[in-house]
């Protein structure tokens, strides 16, 4: 794509922007010439024995509205970006434009959010306002991802639960993982296990952490070679938020459940993004949205309103 951004392919498309005004002006200047074909005002063309062609002029008001046309695409063009790189007299651009209407939104919400302000995110989610402006913001940023209830879908975390990866769930983790985002690693941990059999029976020894539906004898057998995860998982599986490793012994499984979704993990490793968000908020947007995923876990009552 590269190639549709240089100097040549904006040349092209100013000489062809330009060439096809040229041309509608002289269609117009041939065709508002009047030539004599024949003596009765025709072409000397005729249908049907008696149906003539004429030769009269173009009507005013169309040449008129033509023109009209013309010299506005002129304008328009000076203006405003059109001709290849040219960014026009007025320097306009769409980020400008978006960025000027953001700008004017929360200027207009700002009186809004300064009752917020110093508000710990506990008593913001008894605040029925707080969490109906928290909730727009949420569909419409959030839920293409963790879906309009929040529960999530296979590799996007379900965030109405207390399962949390890399913190404590609390507010200000949340506000610092919509900010900056969250990359969630999984390495490659096959060669470190063993054998692909080795593989399977440490996938049978994880599920059975959980209770969930498993091989016991391969489960045993792998109980020793769950050595391996220990390092990140913890012996008991019970994972450790520091690193974001997920605790194995909950039945919460992000990436699928199974026997064949657990040796996948191991065999190929993951790794999982959450982009950082932080420059589509304003810090009290960012604020009001925490404290709104945070009751999604917490499901405080609501004042009624």
């Amino acid at each position: 794509m590269s190639d549709f951004f240089n100097v040549g392919w904006s040349i092209y498309i100013a000489a062809v922007v330009i060439g096809g005004l040229v041309f509608c002006l002289a269609l117009l200047i041939i065709a508002s010439r009047r030539r004599v074909m024949a003596d009765d005002n025709s072409t000397g063309h005729v249908w049907d024995e008696d149906l003539k062609e004429m030769n009269n002029p173009l009507p005013r008001w169309w040449m008129g509205l033509f023109v009209i046309t013309v010299v506005f695409a002129a304008v328009y063009l000076t203006l405003y970006p059109g001709l290849g790189s040219n960014k026009g007299a007025l320097g306009w651009t769409e980020i400008g434009q978006l960025q000027t209407e953001n700008d004017k939104a929360r200027a207009a919400m700002a009186p809004v959010y300064a009752a917020f302000n110093n508000v710990p995110a506990p008593e913001l989610a008894k605040n029925p306002q707080a969490m109906a402006i928290g909730e727009r913001l949420f569909v419409n940023n959030c839920a293409q991802c963790h879906g309009a209830d929040a529960r999530g879908s296979k590799g996007f975390p379900n965030l109405t639960d207390q399962d949390w990866l890399g913190g404590d769930g609390g507010p200000e983790y949340i506000e610092k993982t919509i900010v900056n985002g969250r990359q969630g690693v999984m390495p490659v941990m096959a060669p470190a296990v063993g054998t692909p059999e080795d593989v399977r029976n440490v996938a049978n020894y994880v599920l059975s952490l959980s209770g969930s539906p498993h091989n016991s004898v391969a489960a045993q057998l792998g109980k020793t070679k769950f050595a391996a995860c220990a390092a990140c998982h913890g012996p008991e599986g019970k994972g450790n938020p520091v690193v974001g490793a997920p605790n194995l012994t909950d039945k919460v499984w992000l990436h699928g459940w199974g026997e064949d979704a657990v040796m996948a993990m191991v065999n190929n490793g993951k790794t999982n993004v959450m982009p950082p968000q932080g420059q589509r908020f304003t810090p009290e947007q960012i604020k009001v949205l925490a404290a709104y995923v945070w009751n999604l876990s917490h499901s405080t009552k609501v004042a009624a309103q």
